[in-house]
């Protein structure tokens, strides 16, 4: 009877029908225009007895012994002045465009309130279904926000105005999601009598995230007691929302994922290969860190060549069967280059075509991330679903330049790209290579700074002689000259994209190499 009391009284949220599909009809709903405004908790409907109040909790972690409400929130929060219809509107009108130009003035580099470490790789969120319901029109763009983010990307989001007594109303006779999301600025008794009836309606599984309006600590305790999974409060910003969400759904079987850096070049024959090979091998050497390099250019890699390793099987074997790939069959096809850094060679050949769908590379990629702290994706330059989906969900990426028209023009785009799809992440890294060139017009970097809107994060000048010769002996350019001014820029490089200082690398003495040292 459950069941088909529940298909009776469908949830758009959770069917799918996302009301929240586009910028107009996230204002018309939160102006009230596309639907009723929420009501209140109808008289008719039927609570607990009074001698049962105070026994709700949500999900089964909540804490007994806590029936009458404290002394300390008997009184309520003053009432909000509701607003008019034309200054809500006019509110709205500027929310979003307020909220990211706010994110876009923080420098780069800098910490957002509420941002997560960047020495932390981002969990991404399972596929689960979120609803929230929200006072204030700006935490609904705040939201509505976050639910673009790459990090939420499997998962569905539901955002509606009206706060807890929308949430009471809505899933009186329908099920709830996994998550809910309900703002809320009262700190007294009518809060609690109103999270009691919600409870009251909540699957035991649905985990609850309440935004306040008071950074209170006893009121956060009780809030624990009672069941609530987290307590936020503004001001906060998506990637804060995001990782309070990712820490409730997190799989602790698999709590690990190694930060992901892609590195793409602007078009081809630009070198991105060589930055990405150069920088992988010095941020395990000079962090001192475990590192996974993924060659997925299958017909041409030159991943294999560059480390002077022929293995035996390669990522072609694992893209052809992913549901097969575990740990011991991972840990087989990856190569040893040093003693930190691992390699995942393409096959480099042109008998066969690498057709793969995108959900086959996702599935080898976060296999992969399971490996190690930190894991250089080789991209190739062509563009197809898969390279487009692997590059938007990186944690970092890095753009390989030659001071040209056609990649300026190339850059843009994947800038305009990817900054409109990854709102709450940096910006790319660029690299300008072989700048310097003999008798070749170039661009200035500082036209390359402006278009971009960013600064090279490093200039590497015209050395064919030392990149030539490492590339023939299978050499890292560190390796073959610790002092350039290349290795010191791989090592600076590597420094960025990972967040953290590199370790300078000492030079060794014939003397510790004969003992291993």
């Amino acid at each position: 009877m459950a069941d088909a009391k529940h298909a009776l009284n469908r949830d758009p949220i959770l069917d799918g029908d996302d009301p929240f599909l586009d910028a107009s009809d996230i204002e018309r709903l939160m102006l009230g225009e596309a639907a009723p405004a929420a009501p209140a908790a109808p008289a008719a409907r039927q609570t607990a007895p009074e001698a049962e109040r105070g026994s709700r909790r949500f999900g089964a972690g909540s804490q007994p012994g806590h029936d009458e409400f404290t002394d300390s929130y008997q009184s309520e929060a003053p009432a909000a002045v509701p607003q008019t219809q034309d200054a809500l509107e006019a509110e709205f009108a500027d929310l979003q465009d307020e909220f990211m130009a706010s994110q876009a003035a923080i420098p780069a580099g800098e910490a957002l309130i509420g941002e997560i470490d960047r020495d932390i790789a981002d969990q991404p969120v399972p596929r689960i279904t979120i609803a929230a319901f929200c006072e204030r029109p700006e935490t609904g763009a705040l939201v509505h926000n976050a639910a673009g983010d790459r990090r939420l990307a499997k998962a569905h989001v539901g955002v509606e105005l009206g706060g807890l007594p929308a949430a009471i109303e809505r899933y009186h006779d329908a099920t709830t999601p996994n998550l809910l999301i309900v703002e809320s600025g009262m700190r007294g008794q009518g809060l609690f009598e109103q999270l009691e009836e919600l409870a009251s309606v909540c699957d035991p599984e649905t985990k609850v995230i309440i935004i306040g309006a008071a950074n209170d600590i006893a009121l956060y305790r009780e809030l624990m007691k009672r069941g609530v999974s987290e307590y936020l409060v503004p001001p906060m910003t998506p990637l804060h929302l995001i990782r309070s969400i990712s820490d409730l759904f997190l799989d602790p079987e698999q709590p690990f994922a190694g930060k992901s850096i892609a590195f793409i070049g602007a078009k081809g024959g630009v070198g991105s290969s060589t930055v990405a090979h150069n920088c992988a091998w010095s941020l395990s050497e000079g962090l001192q860190t475990d590192a996974v390099l993924v060659d997925l250019d299958l017909s041409f890699g030159t991943a294999g060549l560059d480390f002077n390793q022929d293995p035996a099987q390669t990522l072609g074997d694992a893209l052809n069967e992913p549901d097969r790939l575990d740990d011991a069959l991972l840990d087989r096809l990856l190569v040893r280059c040093t003693e930190r850094l691992s390699l995942f060679s393409a096959p480099a050949t042109l008998d066969r075509d690498w057709e793969f769908s995108p959900s086959e590379y996702e599935m080898v990629l976060e296999k992969v991330r399971r490996q190690a702290p930190f894991v250089a994706l080789d991209l190739p330059h062509l563009w197809m679903p898969w390279v487009r989906d692997t590059l938007l969900s990186a944690d970092q990426v890095v753009v390989t330049v030659t001071p040209d028209l056609a990649s300026l023009r190339n850059a843009k785009n994947l800038f305009d790209l990817i900054a409109g799809a990854r709102p709450n992440d940096e910006l790319p890294k660029v690299v300008v290579n072989m700048a310097g060139m003999p008798k070749r017009p170039e661009i200035p970097v500082k036209d390359f700074a402006d278009a971009l809107g960013t600064q090279p994060a490093l200039v590497l000048p015209f050395e064919p002689q030392l990149f030539g010769k490492a590339a023939n002996n299978g050499q890292m350019i560190h390796e073959l000259d610790p002092k350039s001014k290349a290795a010191d820029g791989f090592a600076h490089l590597a420094g960025l994209v990972t967040g953290r200082a590199a370790a300078p690398l000492r030079k060794r003495s014939i003397v510790s190499k004969l003992f291993g040292g």
